[in-house]
């Protein structure tokens, strides 16, 4: 994060595929936007009332995926892999267009939408990037669920561990640095299910359009995707790429260290609630300065407070 203005992309770039959960095809373009707009949803199948901006308030559902929602009850669904490539690659503001609920599934990650995002290339723009900073540490306990967010001097760290039954995937845990690792396992990792799901997520109409192209099927002992695992980690990797996307909703790249235990969307977005209902647990900061270090981002001769 060494150029510290905002960002767009510097030309129209397009996706197209089946929803994962709905089963439809959809087409998806993705704009340039001007500084200070923000990420901005629009489902041109719609005439009117068709604007949906990705924010953890209007998170309307988050079984299996991120569902945001207008006031009209017009929605799209499965956002958290595009929302983790923008946070990933860099892009502060965009419209995406398109024609129907679901963000396309692709491959089940993030791989396509970043690789077609940095081909595509960004544009700079000289207005300051805005940045949430953690204040406070918060916790959430939900059974054997177990999520918190503390304060972080320069960067925003995503440490999650899962713990599964099933001794495949069993207990992975992994620890990333969003602004200065090399995500590309990140990015990489694909949704999962357990084999015996499937007709239970089809009984309550979901996964329509899952497949072998777009998921890991763990059967017992094995997978059946013929090709294997990307990377050893890939089941804990796909978890972070979520929590990337879901803490993107927060509407500014986030300062702050995040640990969660056997979490989702949904724990994520409660998190975040939390956090958000009490102002003294962030700040709203606004970076003075187009090349400085991010060693000194939280150096106060460089940060404007806005909030």
């Amino acid at each position: 994060m060494s150029i510290l203005t905002q960002s767009t992309l510097a030309k129209k770039v397009s996706f197209s595929g089946v929803g994962i959960h709905t089963g439809e095809q959809v087409k998806m373009n993705i704009l340039p936007s001007p500084p200070n707009s923000g990420i901005v949803f629009k489902r041109i199948d719609l005439n009117k009332n068709n604007i949906v901006i990705p924010n953890f308030e209007n998170v309307s559902e988050a079984t299996l995926c991120t569902t945001v929602s207008n006031q009209f009850g017009v929605k799209v669904s499965t956002i958290e892999h595009l929302m983790a490539a923008f946070l990933g690659v860099g892009v502060d503001n965009a419209l995406v267009e398109l024609d129907s609920q679901e963000v396309p599934i692709l491959d089940g990650s993030a791989k396509d939408f970043v690789r077609i995002l940095k081909e595509g290339g960004l544009k700079n723009s000289d207005v300051p990037i805005k940045l949430i900073k953690i204040n406070n540490f918060i916790e959430l306990k939900e059974g054997n669920k177990y999520i918190s967010l503390d304060k972080s001097n320069t960067t925003l760290e995503i440490e999650f561990e899962i713990n599964y039954k099933n001794q495949f995937i069993n207990s992975q845990k992994n620890k990333i640095n969003v602004f200065e690792d090399d995500l590309d396992d990140i990015f990489n990792s694909r949704t999962f299910c357990l084999y015996e799901d499937i007709e239970k997520l089809k009984k309550i109409g979901l996964g329509k359009g899952g497949s072998l192209q777009n998921a890991i099927v763990v059967k017992g002992n094995s997978i059946l995707n013929e090709s294997g695992l990307r990377n050893n980690n890939e089941f804990v990797n796909h978890k972070i790429l979520d929590c990337m996307g879901d803490l993107y909703l927060v509407g500014y790249r986030l300062i702050g260290s995040l640990k969660c235990n056997h979490g989702g969307h949904s724990l994520t977005n409660k998190l975040l609630r939390k956090v958000f209902s009490d102002n003294r647990n962030y700040s709203l900061i606004e970076i003075k300065g187009k090349n400085l270090p991010h060693s000194l981002i939280n150096n106060r001769h460089n940060l404007k407070s806005i909030a």
